[in-house]
């Protein structure tokens, strides 16, 4: 069998920027891995997943699918639960691995010990690399290398001091992440939302074929909010 890759993959920006990284340098992804993670989750991208199917199309490497079990559900010590919640991603990266020679995953975290060191850890287990091309790079340098690439980004989720419901469904483009880097400077707001402030999904890119487009409904409670999507679709 041929050497083959696995991109950790929720179609958020920082997931899709190792994927798009990958590619760039010529690992051979073969599939996209999505977990679908109940809210609250200590370890995954919780927004809006579904629409990673939409993305494996327009990109052209076929999508696994990961529903959550009861691992992590009713643990309140975070180190624990993310433990458990990482045991569903480890036993499909095993099953793939009966199928495909896998040599390792990607994975999008920028500064999160916390996730890098079990997703690490698991790569450990399984005897496997990985692959993550933001980890200690400086958010701002990799927000400009997104926007020259061609990345299209939508805020789904916002969950800070400073991000109000108009962040909701806002591109990513150079002036907002001044304003992100505003933001940081008065409320620690990460510029690439790392600590959860804000999610995200990638709509066009160079690695994709087709942009996705959507339409949605907004929540907002007042100091937080997200994205409803109510149909979305490929685009010509």
């Amino acid at each position: 069998m041929t050497e083959a890759w696995v991109s950790l993959f929720s179609g958020g920006k920082d997931s899709s920027w190792a994927l798009y990284r990958a590619l760039e340098t010529d690992l051979p992804v073969e599939r996209l891995l999505t977990v679908h993670p109940d809210d609250g989750s200590y370890m995954y991208h919780v927004p809006e997943t579904r629409l990673a199917r939409l993305a494996a199309e327009s990109i052209g490497i076929e999508l696994v699918e990961v529903d959550p079990d009861e691992a992590g559900r009713g643990i309140e010590e975070s180190g624990a639960r993310g433990d458990a919640e990482l045991e569903p991603l480890e036993r499909a990266l095993g099953d793939l691995g009966a199928d495909l020679d896998l040599a390792g995953v990607t994975a999008g975290a920028v500064e999160s010990e916390f996730q890098t060191s079990r997703i690490q850890g698991m790569c450990d287990r399984l005897g496997i690399e990985l692959f993550a091309p933001l980890w200690g790079r400086d958010p701002r340098d990799l927000a400009d290398a997104m926007l020259d690439a061609g990345f299209e980004i939508r805020v789904v989720q916002v969950a800070a001091r400073g991000l109000d419901e108009s962040w909701l469904g806002r591109v990513l483009d150079e002036e907002a992440f001044d304003e992100l880097r505003t933001l940081h400077e008065e409320y620690g707001v990460h510029v690439l939302g790392e600590g959860g402030e804000f999610e995200t999904l990638v709509t066009d890119g160079p690695h994709m074929a087709r942009p996705i487009e959507f339409d949605y409904e907004t929540e907002w409670d007042g100091t937080r909010g997200r994205l409803r999507v109510t149909d979305a679709w490929l685009g010509e």
